[in-house]
């Protein structure tokens, strides 16, 4: 049951789906021009209305910053900066080349430095072009990093090495995992936050 918004001007498609798989609301921007609201069957399309309401301006703030957040097709971003390919005559095949180079260069070290904080060893460190994943740790410790990591700003980098190393110890999303990767990455949420603006 979708609706529609209008926010800067511009018409935002709130999707909503009622699941008893749920006891309360909860709001996700997907995109730009996307939101979702899942609520239990006996939440009204009215009453998801009224949380967009009192939501707007939260919404509306990170709305924006996602579209300041897009690229033409001819530009990238690297390492949080944005950047326009053709003064650097890249195609996107040699784009990619690029960034698991420096993938490999960067992100490498940082495990490095991390796995002896953290007392925990990958077996392995792989690097590959992942569409929805940034990092997984297999159980038996094979780490993998999507190299388009390259475009965020370093903090974000580091998190992601954090959180897969934490992955050794802890093969779950439990409150123990948070707290371990809390205690070597405090400011935790907000690189999840960046994690979903590029």
């Amino acid at each position: 049951m979708d609706f529609n918004i209008t926010i800067n001007n511009e018409i935002v498609t709130v999707q909503f789906i009622q699941t008893r798989s749920v006891k309360h609301c909860y709001i996700k921007i997907l995109d730009a021009s996307h939101i979702r609201i899942k609520a239990h069957p006996s939440f009204s399309l009215k009453e998801a209305q009224k949380v967009i309401d009192k939501k707007f301006a939260w919404l509306e703030k990170h709305i924006v910053r996602l579209k300041a957040k897009e690229l033409e097709s001819h530009e990238f971003y690297y390492l949080g900066k944005k950047y326009d390919r053709r003064k650097n005559f890249l195609s996107q095949e040699e784009l990619d080349v690029f960034f698991k180079k420096e993938a490999k260069e960067q992100i490498l070290p940082l495990v490095e430095k991390h796995a002896s904080r953290m007392q925990c060893y990958p077996s392995q460190v792989k690097f590959r072009k992942n569409k929805s994943r940034w990092g997984s740790c297999s159980i038996h410790n094979v780490i993998n990093f999507n190299f388009l990591l390259m475009k965020f700003p370093k903090s974000v980098i580091e998190y992601v090495v954090i959180h897969e190393l934490a992955h050794i110890k802890h093969k779950n999303h439990s409150k123990a995992f948070w707290n371990f990767v809390e205690e070597f990455c405090p400011t935790y949420k907000e690189q999840e936050r960046l994690l979903k603006l590029f």
